[in-house]
Parts: structure tokens; sequence; C-alpha cells
């Protein structure tokens, strides 16, 4: 086991396999403040979002947030085929009601277990994965009633197993790892550092 400290606070890593690592991301954030919304609503699970008449995404439906150390807006879809994630994705990203801005995933649930999705992030746009949209995609979806506590999501990049703990409220990501560079950084870079 080791930790990690991000900017939403330090979380726990343990190594499965010479390429597999359970990350637990903490409790999901589902008040409308700690996501956060731009306003006080009374279900975060399906957070209506103003379109103007005749746009596509006035089909996509109410958006499940939640936040898993940064904000996400879920939208559940019977296919992945008709949406226009690199187009979509960066309109609602900026939507009013999100005052820092959004992660956007698309899914589409193959069974209450496993789960399609593509990720817009905030800032970086079409990602291969995205763990913490993941699960908050899971945590959105078991909310809904539409998703098990524990399912798998296929990603472009891959699969994660996702589990929302009913005994912490903890959410557990799971999946493998890749060497992607070795590199040392100069000591120079972290002098002006607290």
């Amino acid at each position: 086991m080791f930790a990690v400290e991000t900017e939403a606070g330090v979380i726990a890593c343990e190594r499965l396999g010479p390429w597999a690592y359970r990350v637990d991301m903490g409790a999901p954030r589902l008040d409308w403040a700690e996501i956060p919304l731009a306003q006080a609503v009374e279900d975060t699970r399906r957070v209506t979002l103003s379109w103007p008449a005749g746009d596509p995404l006035a089909a996509l439906g109410p958006a499940a947030t939640a936040n898993m150390g940064n904000p996400h807006a879920a939208f559940f879809v019977p296919t992945l085929e008709n949406v226009a994630a690199g187009e979509w994705g960066p309109r609602i990203e900026v939507h009013p009601m999100f005052p820092e801005k959004v992660n956007v995933t698309f899914v589409q649930i193959e069974a209450p277990d496993a789960l399609t999705a593509v990720v817009w992030e905030r800032g970086v746009g079409l990602t291969m994965a995205c763990g913490s949209a993941a699960c908050a995609t899971v945590v959105s979806g078991a909310r809904l009633g539409t998703v098990a506590r524990k399912a798998g999501v296929r990603l472009p990049g891959g699969e994660l197993v996702i589990e929302w703990r009913d005994s912490d409220d903890h959410v557990l990501m799971t999946g493998p790892v890749e060497f992607e560079a070795e590199f040392v950084l100069d000591d120079a870079l972290f002098a002006a550092q607290p």
C-alpha cells in the first residue's frame, strides 16, 4: 500500500500484481453544493440542463451528477453510436449549471455490471480513459437504480472495475497500468515549493 497526494486529497493505492492496481477514490460527494452546481437542485441524479428548442443536446435528458475529486455529469444513452461526444462534450463542459466546468461521460449500459463509456474531460477533450469518470458513472448509475454497485466500465483505452462499497461509501477503482516513460526530475524544480 502507498498513498498519493492529489489536489482532491490523499488516495490510497494497492498493487495487486505486476500491472494491476486498486485505488481507493474515497466517498463521492453528491450534494449540489459539493459537486458544485450553480444552483440548488433537489435531486443531483437528474439535473435538467436547458438547451435551445431543437438542439440535439435536449434529447439527452437530465445529467446524473457527482464529484469524485472533480465534477462529473453522466448521460445514460441507449447507444453510443448516435452520440457526437466531440461536439457535445465541450458544450456541456461549459454549461452555466457547472461553475467549475464539468467532465462529461456518455454511457451505454450493456448489463447492470457492464458499461461502455466515452469521456470528454474538462480542459482536455476526448480521453482514452478517465478513472474518476468511471467511478462517477458507476455511482450515478447505482443511484439511479440501473447499474450495480460493482461494474466493469469499458473505455476506449481499456477497462476498469469500479466498486462503490456499502460498508464505508468509498469507491474502489481497479485496473491495469502501463509503462509510459522513465525520467528524472531536477531537484531545483521543487526548491521553491512550500
